[in-house]
């Protein structure tokens, strides 16, 4: 099965556009698309889970712990971590090469972070 990207509310949502715009059949989900904004990380993780969806976020600080005790008790679609600092440009193309390059089955219960 495709991957099926969720934004954390933190994510830079040029990223989230500037992916669609190079590859409008990527299935990307805003957070305000997912009600994610305001809500916090074990919550933002069920929902990404509950969707079927591999979150993205900038959240390196707090997201991998959160991460580690979720996967505990549930089964994740996975977290792609992108720091601040790489140019959109480089995000959107790995991003793409992640969907187009791999299955969802693949990054379960799995956390990343770019560049690799």
């Amino acid at each position: 099965m495709k991957i099926r990207f969720q934004a954390d509310a933190d994510l830079n949502q040029i990223i989230v556009k500037a992916t669609i715009r190079r590859e409008p059949t990527l299935d990307f989900q805003t957070a305000q698309a997912g009600n994610l904004p305001g809500l916090e990380d074990k919550e933002v993780l069920a929902i990404a889970a509950k969707e079927g969806r591999l979150l993205v976020t900038h959240d390196r600080k707090t997201l991998p712990h959160h991460f580690a005790e979720f996967i505990t008790s549930e089964t994740s679609p996975g977290v792609l971590i992108v720091p601040q600092k790489l140019p959109v440009a480089y995000v959107v193309a790995e991003l793409i090469l992640v969907w187009a390059a791999s299955e969802a089955e693949e990054w379960v219960n799995r956390i990343h972070s770019l560049p690799p």
